[in-house]
């Protein structure tokens, strides 16, 4: 953590949020919603602003049902390593099992972005390596952060946009 002027620096991180899967007694959308609050209450993290929430088919094409899909704009004093374990833990209070890559779940949470942090170990890529590849990221991050710009390919939002136009999505009327 660095420090100026007195006062840490806060990083900005870009956390999407996606649930396929009911849990318990409640629908995707609410298990989305629930882990918005869990952001809130996360200690060392500031939710600044949650987007619209979308609908999207699964990718890759697997048969599963339709997710929810957000973005949650924070400012926070973790790592990126620490911010992932809080994002793990959610997961697994969320009923989350890891089986197979791209298996339905009730909630998965990305860390899209960190800072302009580009970073490849074993445990974390920064930015996602797939994120600019998919309107169910790139939509709802419009919505949070329009300005954004890919930290690794210096693209801008809409030229990420309209690399993605005709993916099955569609916004939540709320």
């Amino acid at each position: 953590m660095s420090v100026c002027s007195g006062q840490a620096h806060l990083a900005t991180a870009l956390i999407a949020i996606g649930a396929n899967l009911p849990r318990a007694d409640q629908d995707a959308r609410a298990t989305c919603l629930e882990a918005v609050q869990a952001l809130r209450d996360t200690p060392g993290l500031r939710v600044q602003a949650v987007s619209h929430w979308y609908e999207s088919a699964p990718v890759p094409p697997s048969g599963q049902p339709p997710y929810v899909n957000g973005v949650v704009l924070c400012q926070t004093d973790l790592s990126p390593d620490a911010l992932l374990d809080c994002l793990h833990t959610i997961e697994t209070h969320n009923g989350r099992e890891r089986s197979v890559p791209n298996a339905a779940r009730t909630l998965d949470l990305d860390l899209i972005a960190f800072d302009d942090l580009c970073q490849q170990s074993e445990r974390l890529v920064l930015p996602h390596p797939r994120a600019h590849e998919r309107a169910f990221v790139l939509l709802p991050l419009n919505d949070v952060l329009p300005d954004w710009r890919h930290p690794r390919s210096g693209q801008d939002m809409q030229a990420m946009l309209k690399a993605v136009q005709g993916q099955e999505i569609r916004r939540i009327r709320e």
